[in-house]
Protein backbone atom coordinates (compact mmCIF):
# COMPACT_ATOMS: atom_id res chain seq x y z
CA UNK A 1 0.00 0.00 0.00
CA UNK A 2 1.13 3.21 -1.38
CA UNK A 3 0.53 5.89 1.60
CA UNK A 4 -0.18 9.54 1.07
CA UNK A 5 2.09 11.79 3.13
CA UNK A 6 0.33 15.35 1.82
CA UNK A 7 -2.98 16.66 0.52
CA UNK A 8 -3.59 20.01 -1.25
CA UNK A 9 -5.88 21.75 -3.73
CA UNK A 10 -4.23 23.97 -6.16
CA UNK A 11 -7.84 24.93 -7.56
CA UNK A 12 -11.28 23.94 -7.33
CA UNK A 13 -10.97 20.74 -9.24
CA UNK A 14 -7.14 19.92 -9.06
CA UNK A 15 -5.34 18.48 -6.35
CA UNK A 16 -1.62 17.40 -5.41
CA UNK A 17 -0.57 14.06 -3.94
CA UNK A 18 2.51 13.57 -2.40
CA UNK A 19 2.79 10.04 -2.12
CA UNK A 20 5.22 7.11 -0.02
CA UNK A 21 6.71 5.41 -3.21
CA UNK A 22 10.34 5.18 -2.77
CA UNK A 23 11.09 2.60 -5.50
CA UNK A 24 9.44 4.78 -8.00
CA UNK A 25 10.91 8.06 -6.70
CA UNK A 26 14.01 6.28 -7.58
CA UNK A 27 13.49 5.77 -10.86
CA UNK A 28 10.94 8.79 -11.99
CA UNK A 29 12.11 10.91 -14.67
CA UNK A 30 10.62 13.86 -16.10
CA UNK A 31 7.81 12.92 -18.82
CA UNK A 32 7.36 9.62 -17.46
CA UNK A 33 4.05 8.67 -15.70
CA UNK A 34 2.80 5.80 -13.12
CA UNK A 35 -0.75 4.29 -13.11
CA UNK A 36 -2.72 4.01 -9.82
CA UNK A 37 -5.90 2.54 -8.39
CA UNK A 38 -7.60 4.77 -4.86
CA UNK A 39 -9.14 1.01 -4.12
CA UNK A 40 -8.89 -2.70 -4.90
CA UNK A 41 -11.98 -2.33 -7.28
CA UNK A 42 -11.06 1.23 -8.78
CA UNK A 43 -10.41 2.30 -12.45
CA UNK A 44 -6.82 2.71 -13.28
CA UNK A 45 -5.72 6.20 -13.75
CA UNK A 46 -2.54 7.68 -15.55
CA UNK A 47 -1.01 10.34 -13.85
CA UNK A 48 2.52 11.96 -15.02
CA UNK A 49 4.80 12.42 -12.30
CA UNK A 50 5.15 15.94 -11.23
CA UNK A 51 8.17 15.79 -9.01
CA UNK A 52 10.07 12.98 -7.43
CA UNK A 53 12.17 13.39 -4.30
CA UNK A 54 14.85 9.94 -4.19
CA UNK A 55 15.89 11.17 -0.66
CA UNK A 56 12.46 11.27 0.97
CA UNK A 57 11.40 8.21 -1.29
CA UNK A 58 8.10 10.83 -2.30
CA UNK A 59 6.18 10.86 -5.49
CA UNK A 60 4.11 13.84 -6.36
CA UNK A 61 1.28 13.78 -8.73
CA UNK A 62 -1.66 16.09 -9.97
CA UNK A 63 -5.04 15.39 -10.63
CA UNK A 64 -8.11 16.71 -11.85
CA UNK A 65 -11.17 15.78 -10.70
CA UNK A 66 -13.56 14.66 -14.14
CA UNK A 67 -14.39 11.16 -14.03
CA UNK A 68 -15.39 8.55 -11.73
CA UNK A 69 -11.78 7.29 -11.19
CA UNK A 70 -10.39 10.84 -10.23
CA UNK A 71 -13.70 11.07 -8.25
CA UNK A 72 -13.28 8.12 -6.11
CA UNK A 73 -9.70 9.10 -5.80
CA UNK A 74 -10.32 12.40 -4.09
CA UNK A 75 -12.01 10.95 -1.38
CA UNK A 76 -8.52 9.68 0.34
CA UNK A 77 -7.05 12.07 2.38
CA UNK A 78 -3.35 12.54 3.81
CA UNK A 79 -2.94 9.15 5.60
CA UNK A 80 -4.79 7.41 3.87
CA UNK A 81 -3.42 4.91 0.90
CA UNK A 82 -3.65 3.88 -2.36
CA UNK A 83 -4.37 0.56 -3.16
CA UNK A 84 -1.65 0.18 -6.64
CA UNK A 85 0.67 2.92 -7.61
CA UNK A 86 2.91 1.53 -10.60
CA UNK A 87 5.83 3.29 -12.41
CA UNK A 88 7.71 4.90 -13.73
CA UNK A 89 6.19 3.97 -17.08
CA UNK A 90 6.91 5.99 -20.67
CA UNK A 91 9.67 6.52 -22.16
CA UNK A 92 11.03 10.25 -20.09
CA UNK A 93 11.29 13.30 -22.00
CA UNK A 94 14.40 13.79 -24.14
CA UNK A 95 15.94 17.29 -23.07
CA UNK A 96 19.34 16.59 -23.89
CA UNK A 97 21.89 19.69 -25.61
CA UNK A 98 19.05 22.00 -25.66
CA UNK A 99 19.99 25.76 -25.07
CA UNK A 100 16.59 27.69 -25.78
CA UNK A 101 12.68 26.08 -25.22
CA UNK A 102 9.41 26.84 -25.06
CA UNK A 103 7.14 25.37 -22.65
CA UNK A 104 3.27 25.62 -23.54
CA UNK A 105 0.83 24.27 -21.05
CA UNK A 106 -2.24 24.25 -21.13
CA UNK A 107 -4.94 23.43 -17.75
CA UNK A 108 -4.04 20.42 -16.01
CA UNK A 109 -1.63 20.19 -18.52
CA UNK A 110 0.41 22.15 -16.98
CA UNK A 111 1.09 19.79 -13.94
CA UNK A 112 2.78 17.47 -16.71
CA UNK A 113 4.71 21.06 -18.49
CA UNK A 114 6.22 21.89 -15.19
CA UNK A 115 8.91 18.91 -14.66
CA UNK A 116 9.97 19.56 -17.82
CA UNK A 117 10.70 23.26 -17.79
CA UNK A 118 12.32 22.74 -14.24
CA UNK A 119 14.78 20.37 -15.46
CA UNK A 120 15.40 22.67 -18.27
CA UNK A 121 15.97 25.19 -16.00
CA UNK A 122 18.60 23.17 -13.69
CA UNK A 123 20.05 21.87 -17.10
CA UNK A 124 21.28 25.77 -17.97
CA UNK A 125 18.50 25.77 -20.81
CA UNK A 126 16.78 29.74 -21.56
CA UNK A 127 12.96 28.74 -20.64
CA UNK A 128 10.39 30.58 -21.79
CA UNK A 129 6.91 29.29 -20.81
CA UNK A 130 3.25 30.14 -22.03
CA UNK A 131 0.28 28.86 -19.58
CA UNK A 132 -3.44 29.29 -20.44
CA UNK A 133 -6.29 28.71 -18.76
CA UNK A 134 -10.39 29.46 -19.48
CA UNK A 135 -9.95 32.27 -16.33
CA UNK A 136 -8.30 33.07 -13.10
CA UNK A 137 -10.03 30.72 -10.78
CA UNK A 138 -8.34 27.64 -12.83
CA UNK A 139 -4.76 29.54 -12.97
CA UNK A 140 -2.56 27.22 -11.00
CA UNK A 141 1.74 26.37 -10.40
CA UNK A 142 2.43 30.55 -11.31
CA UNK A 143 4.93 30.42 -8.73
CA UNK A 144 6.33 27.07 -9.67
CA UNK A 145 7.01 27.87 -13.31
CA UNK A 146 8.14 31.78 -12.55
CA UNK A 147 10.59 29.96 -10.26
CA UNK A 148 12.15 27.93 -13.39
CA UNK A 149 11.20 30.68 -16.51
CA UNK A 150 13.51 33.26 -17.71
CA UNK A 151 10.34 34.50 -19.53
CA UNK A 152 6.58 33.55 -18.14
CA UNK A 153 3.54 34.53 -20.02
CA UNK A 154 0.24 33.68 -18.38
CA UNK A 155 -2.65 34.12 -20.83
CA UNK A 156 -7.13 33.19 -20.00
CA UNK A 157 -9.52 32.58 -22.68
CA UNK A 158 -11.58 35.36 -20.57
CA UNK A 159 -8.75 37.69 -20.04
CA UNK A 160 -9.64 38.14 -16.00
CA UNK A 161 -5.91 37.26 -15.62
CA UNK A 162 -2.68 37.67 -17.27
CA UNK A 163 -3.41 38.52 -20.95
CA UNK A 164 -6.33 37.65 -23.19
CA UNK A 165 -6.15 35.06 -25.86
CA UNK A 166 -5.22 32.15 -26.22
CA UNK A 167 -1.11 30.37 -25.49
CA UNK A 168 -1.51 30.18 -29.77
CA UNK A 169 -1.43 33.81 -29.87
CA UNK A 170 1.50 34.46 -26.90
CA UNK A 171 3.70 31.62 -28.38
CA UNK A 172 3.18 33.68 -31.86
CA UNK A 173 4.15 36.86 -30.72
CA UNK A 174 7.56 35.73 -28.94
CA UNK A 175 8.74 33.92 -32.04
CA UNK A 176 8.02 37.08 -33.40
CA UNK A 177 10.04 39.02 -31.16
CA UNK A 178 12.94 37.16 -32.59
CA UNK A 179 13.06 34.35 -30.21
CA UNK A 180 14.81 31.58 -31.92
CA UNK A 181 13.74 28.21 -29.67
CA UNK A 182 15.27 25.07 -30.07
CA UNK A 183 11.72 22.98 -29.42
CA UNK A 184 8.62 23.45 -28.76
CA UNK A 185 7.33 21.33 -26.07
CA UNK A 186 3.79 21.72 -25.87
CA UNK A 187 1.40 19.50 -23.33
CA UNK A 188 -2.65 20.23 -22.92
CA UNK A 189 -5.45 19.55 -24.44
CA UNK A 190 -5.83 17.98 -27.73
CA UNK A 191 -7.39 20.76 -29.81
CA UNK A 192 -4.67 23.25 -28.18
CA UNK A 193 -1.50 20.69 -28.79
CA UNK A 194 -2.86 20.97 -32.34
CA UNK A 195 -2.89 24.36 -33.50
CA UNK A 196 0.79 24.83 -31.22
CA UNK A 197 2.11 22.41 -33.79
CA UNK A 198 0.13 23.59 -36.79
CA UNK A 199 1.86 27.27 -35.48
CA UNK A 200 5.65 25.90 -34.96
CA UNK A 201 5.80 23.95 -38.27
CA UNK A 202 4.95 27.14 -40.32
CA UNK A 203 7.42 28.80 -38.20
CA UNK A 204 10.47 25.82 -38.62
CA UNK A 205 10.10 25.34 -34.98
CA UNK A 206 11.05 21.51 -33.74
CA UNK A 207 7.72 20.24 -31.35
CA UNK A 208 7.28 17.75 -29.03
CA UNK A 209 3.59 16.88 -27.27
CA UNK A 210 2.27 14.54 -24.83
CA UNK A 211 -0.16 12.27 -26.02
CA UNK A 212 -2.35 11.53 -22.87
CA UNK A 213 -4.75 8.82 -24.29
CA UNK A 214 -7.03 6.78 -22.68
CA UNK A 215 -4.68 3.89 -20.95
CA UNK A 216 -5.66 0.83 -19.32
CA UNK A 217 -2.58 -1.81 -18.51
CA UNK A 218 0.52 0.97 -19.13
CA UNK A 219 1.89 -1.60 -21.72
CA UNK A 220 0.54 -1.56 -24.92
CA UNK A 221 -1.58 -4.67 -24.39
CA UNK A 222 -5.14 -2.66 -24.34
CA UNK A 223 -4.75 -0.65 -27.21
CA UNK A 224 -6.81 2.00 -26.01
CA UNK A 225 -3.72 4.86 -26.42
CA UNK A 226 -3.02 3.63 -29.84
CA UNK A 227 -2.54 6.91 -32.15
CA UNK A 228 -1.13 7.52 -35.74
CA UNK A 229 2.12 9.52 -35.48
CA UNK A 230 3.93 10.02 -39.24
CA UNK A 231 1.86 6.87 -40.63
CA UNK A 232 2.92 4.57 -37.67
CA UNK A 233 0.79 3.24 -35.50
CA UNK A 234 2.02 3.96 -32.10
CA UNK A 235 1.16 3.16 -28.24
CA UNK A 236 1.31 6.28 -26.26
CA UNK A 237 2.13 4.47 -22.92
CA UNK A 238 5.09 2.38 -24.38
CA UNK A 239 6.46 4.67 -27.15
CA UNK A 240 5.42 7.86 -25.83
CA UNK A 241 3.97 9.64 -24.29
CA UNK A 242 5.87 12.45 -26.24
CA UNK A 243 5.52 12.54 -29.94
CA UNK A 244 6.86 15.04 -32.95
CA UNK A 245 3.87 17.14 -32.97
CA UNK A 246 3.95 17.80 -36.57
CA UNK A 247 3.73 14.16 -37.45
CA UNK A 248 0.76 13.11 -34.76
CA UNK A 249 -2.98 12.72 -36.31
CA UNK A 250 -4.63 15.29 -34.13
CA UNK A 251 -8.04 14.39 -35.19
CA UNK A 252 -7.75 10.90 -35.18
CA UNK A 253 -6.64 11.15 -31.71
CA UNK A 254 -9.80 13.57 -31.10
CA UNK A 255 -12.08 11.03 -32.83
CA UNK A 256 -10.74 8.25 -30.51
CA UNK A 257 -11.34 10.56 -27.11
CA UNK A 258 -14.85 10.50 -27.79
CA UNK A 259 -15.32 7.36 -28.17
CA UNK A 260 -15.01 6.93 -24.59
CA UNK A 261 -17.33 9.81 -23.75
CA UNK A 262 -20.45 7.95 -23.01
CA UNK A 263 -18.70 5.01 -21.11
CA UNK A 264 -17.21 8.06 -18.90
CA UNK A 265 -20.33 9.66 -17.68
CA UNK A 266 -22.51 6.91 -17.02
CA UNK A 267 -19.43 5.52 -14.96
CA UNK A 268 -19.28 9.12 -13.34
CA UNK A 269 -22.74 9.10 -12.49
CA UNK A 270 -22.36 5.72 -10.77
CA UNK A 271 -19.42 7.23 -8.73
CA UNK A 272 -21.46 9.91 -8.09
CA UNK A 273 -24.75 7.81 -6.69
CA UNK A 274 -21.75 6.02 -4.91
CA UNK A 275 -20.27 8.01 -2.85
CA UNK A 276 -23.35 9.56 -2.22
CA UNK A 277 -25.14 6.83 -0.57
CA UNK A 278 -21.58 6.50 1.48
CA UNK A 279 -22.24 9.85 3.10
CA UNK A 280 -25.66 9.23 4.01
Amino acid sequence: MYRILEKDYLNSTVARIVVDAPLVARKAKPGQFIILRAKADSKRIPLTVSAQDPEQGTVTVIYQVVGAGTMELDTLSAGDSLHDFVGPLGKPSDLEGLQKACVVGGGVGCAIAYPIAKALHEQGCAVHSVIGFRNKDLVLLEDEFRAVSDQLRIVTDDGSYGEKGLVTNALESLIQAGNAYDRVIAIGPLPMMKFVSLLTKKHGIPTVVSMNSVMVDGTGMCGGCRLTVGGEIKFACVDGPEFDGHLVDFDEAASRARMYEEFETRARDEACRLLNREED
